[in-house]
């Protein structure tokens, strides 16, 4: 499989598993659209990182954190991808046995839900403008260039 083309035309999507039980069939949700299989697979480590790292309590030894995770925490699959997925299983002793740093714990960063298309974005400003789409006078620009001597 190409590493960026997704399985469908809509995209990669990454499902978070409760392993706690408290969920039907363990699925909180899916998360998406990821354009790229990169993405979605970063995104998942991440979330599952971050996981674990909530499950770790000072003191604890990695076992104690797998246990607690096992239990408690969520995992992360990317749906559909098969062997180019990423799969917690293959990093859990690494990420039980050394605390994440807070940038290996971002998913937030890269959840595709907080992109934004530049044209949907709405500017408090553009309500103050006039009919024909001109700044009123009230609105003129103001480099603050005025405040240097």
């Amino acid at each position: 499989m190409n590493e960026t083309a997704p399985p469908q035309e809509q995209g990669w999507k990454v499902r978070i598993l409760d392993l706690s039980g408290g969920a039907e069939d363990n699925i909180v949700e899916d998360i998406g659209i990821f354009h790229d299989l990169a993405h979605a697979n970063a995104f998942a480590r991440a979330y599952v990182r971050d996981s674990v790292e909530r499950c770790r309590t000072p003191g604890a030894s990695a076992k104690d954190v797998l246990e607690t995770w096992t239990s408690f925490g969520e995992d992360a699959i990317v749906v559909d991808a098969g062997e180019d997925g990423w799969r917690s299983a293959n990093e859990l002793d690494d990420f039980t046995a050394t605390p994440a740093t807070p940038m290996e714990r971002d998913w937030r960063m890269l959840d595709p839900r907080r992109l934004v298309d530049g044209e949907e974005i709405i500017l408090e400003d553009d309500e103050s403008e006039g009919e024909e789409g001109e700044e009123s006078e009230d609105d003129a620009f103001d480099p603050g260039l005025h405040n240097l001597h």
